[in-house]
């Protein structure tokens, strides 16, 4: 961006997003902004503000998972301190939103805790949403305000293209019936066929994956999901093509979760690579699958989504090439 595209634009990043909130810096080419956040011994946190943002366009970047409720706080917080300090309009940048599985009650006596951090994040005064990969697209009418709801689409396929013609004949596979549009999506895009997976999920931490639909025998399999939480699903699924002749496994995800018994499932599954995003921050919790694990930046679309909300230009261009949401 020249330097008069970047008239009133200040991006902030919350204390574990700075790794990700660097590259968009680096894509726009604009510094990160001069903030701080404090916590005292007691848990509280404290958003210092270094720098004037009276009437400017502010960004904060902030994903809302591991520590969760830490990092929701803090983006609320650094909502407030913005609104308070005079900002002209705050674009919540949330890569990962967290609580986004608690969308809708499927059984009695539970809350819709994704719709109360919509509540929390528009009482806040925050102007716009900015995020990728919801894990229901309808959590976007959660908010009483605008979302730019992007896919990492474009992201997975650039690397994926530079390697198709090794992978020969491919067959995408959805985990589970709710990833259907999107596998299908992926499949068209990189030419391939199509496989589907039914799941029954036991706890939160355990699955029963059931019947695949679909033939694998003698091709690389690609499983792509919009995050892989515990593994079980992805690990399983895994075994299933396995044993169905597939030749190779390729796992992919928007959101590395990995939690649990993750690592230790994905490195004892028959899965040769695992494809992620920076989302959420890899960190030395990955080592144990370092000869497996890819990961790929979402800081240039952030950067690009940035740009053009800032310069009140459509972000439609970055949709052209997507397989879809996940319903």
């Amino acid at each position: 961006m020249t330097q008069s595209e970047c008239d009133g634009l200040r991006i902030f990043s919350g204390r574990h997003t700075r790794e990700l909130s660097s590259r968009v810096c680096d894509h726009l080419g604009h510094p990160l902004g001069d903030a701080k956040t404090i916590v005292f011994p007691d848990g509280e946190m404290l958003v210092k503000l270094e720098e004037d943002v009276r009437g400017r366009d502010c960004f904060v970047i902030v994903s809302t998972c591991e520590p969760v409720n830490e990092n929701l706080v803090e983006l609320l917080i650094f909502t407030d301190c913005l609104k308070r300090a005079s900002a002209r309009r705050v674009t919540l940048v949330i890569p990962y939103f967290g609580y986004g599985r608690q969308d809708r009650k499927d059984e009695g006596r539970v809350p819709i805790t994704a719709k109360l951090v919509a509540n929390l994040i528009t009482a806040a005064r925050a102007d716009r949403v900015l995020t990728i990969d919801l894990h229901a697209a309808q959590i976007q009418g959660f908010f009483d305000l605008p979302v730019d709801h992007l896919s990492a689409t474009p992201v997975f396929l650039e690397y994926f293209e530079k390697m198709r013609k090794d992978l020969g004949e491919l067959c995408l596979v959805s985990p589970d019936v709710g990833n259907v549009k999107v596998a299908e999506g992926l499949a068209n895009l990189l030419g391939g066929d199509l496989a589907i997976i039914n799941k029954r999920r036991l706890s939160g931490s355990e699955v029963a994956v059931g019947n695949l639909i679909g033939t694998v025998k003698g091709k690389a399999v690609l499983m792509f999901d919009d995050m892989i939480s515990t593994a079980g699903t992805v690990c399983e699924a895994a075994r299933l093509v396995k044993e169905h002749g597939a030749r190779e496994v390729i796992a992919a995800c928007t959101h590395p979760v990995l939690v649990g018994m993750a690592m230790q499932r994905l490195a004892e599954a028959p899965i040769s690579r695992l494809v992620v995003t920076d989302t959420i921050p890899a960190g030395p919790r990955v080592e144990p699958l370092k000869d497996k694990i890819v990961q790929l930046s979402v800081g240039p679309m952030l950067g690009e989504a940035i740009r053009r909300i800032h310069q009140n230009q459509s972000i439609s261009a970055l949709f052209s090439r997507t397989a879809g949401m996940k319903r």
